[in-house]
């Protein structure tokens, strides 16, 4: 029996053979020389059934499993040095991966201009992204549509070169030769939207000084979309 026959019998976990298998190939060639098929494999069926736990709209699961799969195997090659990383790495993780880490996350892929990639997660994900953490990203003419909610890797911290924690506890594991900020910021599930947009400025004002300490100078943000 096969690896995958094998995993398909799981009780209570169905997983849609056809799509993850073409993904599965497809990753296996993308990878190439890096990783063999078993830990392809291996890693698209641990990452959707991770995603699978949470999700409660199952339409761009394994749309959502293949983005996370291949960022998770990019980490892992990244930290193998067996892809070189061309820009500073920066990881952000709270509880809920929903809110602060999110909005972290995207204000600074939009403020560095794509000089630093950035990597979000969560220690206990929620099963969507907060609403009002969208509206007041929209507000700054910032898009959540592609974001989801995903689970802290012991992969993704490797591959961190900067990693910031905000009300995670001890969940994210501690790796020598990285840079760890812990930000106290509060957490904006169930805030009335005055108080998110409050936190938002501040992580912005905290991404800031976080791209200038990695020699980024940060970039204006787009212009809102009219309403």
């Amino acid at each position: 029996m096969s690896d995958l026959s094998a995993r398909r019998s799981l009780p209570g976990l169905a997983f849609p053979e056809d799509s993850l298998r073409r993904l599965a190939a497809d990753l296996t060639q993308r990878f190439s020389g890096i990783f063999g098929a078993e830990t392809i494999e291996r890693y698209v069926l641990e990452s959707y059934a991770s995603l699978l736990r949470t999700s409660t709209v199952t339409a761009f699961l394994v749309t959502n499993t293949g983005r996370y799969a291949t960022d998770r195997l990019t980490a892992l090659a990244q930290a193998k040095g067996a892809i070189e990383k061309d820009v500073p790495e920066v990881l952000f993780v709270c509880e809920q991966n929903a809110g602060r880490s999110q909005m972290a996350a995207v204000l600074t892929q939009a403020l560095s201009a794509g000089r630093v990639h950035v990597r979000s997660a969560g220690s206990a994900p929620a099963k969507g992204l907060n609403p009002t953490v969208m509206a007041v990203m929209t507000e700054l003419g910032l898009d959540f549509q592609e974001e989801f909610p995903k689970p802290l890797t012991d992969d993704v911290v490797q591959a961190a070169d900067v990693v910031v924690t905000m009300g995670c506890g001890d969940a994210c594991p501690v790796y020598p030769g990285k840079l760890y900020q812990d930000w106290d910021l509060t957490d904006p599930a169930g805030q009335p939207i005055e108080e998110v947009r409050r936190i938002r400025d501040q992580i912005r004002h905290r991404v800031e000084a976080m791209l200038t300490t990695l020699g980024v100078v940060p970039q204006p943000l787009p212009l809102p979309l009219p309403q």
